[in-house]
């Protein structure tokens, strides 16, 4: 599988290296990282990933708005949506989002992101 770029968006900082590390030795290339919705959208025009971590809870925009926004995204990113809670906490809100798919955070790695995208 060729690498594939990945932006992370989550405001606790230490999950950006944590997941990183995962991430990159499962063949991904963390490009960037984000701290909220607004700044998640700038640095997707910025860097152009092929892939958006976006957790849901963010400060600012949340997670579903910064994913609709991304779908008028040219390129448009693949936006996989993370979260601490399970994804049915949040509904139909899943379901709908125009995204590749959610992940629990504590079940993120390459292999679990790599199975998503195929």
């Amino acid at each position: 599988m060729p690498s594939r770029r990945v932006l992370v968006v989550d405001d606790h900082r230490p999950y950006h290296e944590s997941v990183g590390e995962l991430l990159e030795r499962g063949g991904f290339e963390v490009v960037g990282a984000a701290f909220d919705g607004w700044q998640a959208l700038d640095e997707c025009r910025r860097l152009t990933p092929d892939v958006v971590l976006l957790d849901v809870q963010l400060p600012g925009l949340d997670g579903f708005e910064v994913a609709e926004r991304l779908a008028q995204h040219e390129p448009r990113p693949a936006v996989v949506l993370i979260s601490a809670r399970d994804a049915v906490t949040y509904g139909d809100r899943v379901r709908r989002a125009p995204v590749a798919g959610f992940l629990e955070k504590r079940d993120v790695s390459g292999a679990a992101l790599g199975l998503l995208l195929r």
